[in-house]
């Protein structure tokens, strides 16, 4: 059940519960303190993110403008994050080329000793 068609259910002692879907183990419910919303300035949608309780995944999903708006209504914390830019061209043939060599393993495998 993805967080646009999540709902929020008020206990008797006034905690919010979030109710979400983990992408491996199903539906959790998870505290204010366990969700965060990620937002682009001047936006009015963003994507919420949580670890789940069970697996420990950190998880990212798509925020409707709806859900933006429950969420901060119920006390979410928020960061303002700079819009992600395309990968460019040039920037898949310098990776493609860093691969073509050996010397990235190297690197990698030296850095873990």
């Amino acid at each position: 059940m993805p967080m646009s068609y999540a709902t929020l259910a008020m206990e008797q002692d006034s905690m919010t519960t979030i109710r979400t879907t983990c992408t491996s183990c199903g539906d959790v419910e998870l505290t204010i303190d366990d969700v965060g919303l990620e937002m682009a300035a001047g936006s009015d949608e963003g994507r919420y993110r949580f670890d789940c309780p069970f697996c420990g995944t950190t998880q990212r999903r798509p925020a409707s403008s709806r859900v933006v708006s429950v969420l901060l209504a119920t006390g979410v914390g928020y960061d303002i994050v700079a819009p992600a830019s395309p990968i460019t061209e040039e920037e898949i043939e310098a990776f493609s080329q860093a691969l073509d060599g050996q010397e990235w393993f190297w690197e990698l495998a030296s850095s873990d000793s």
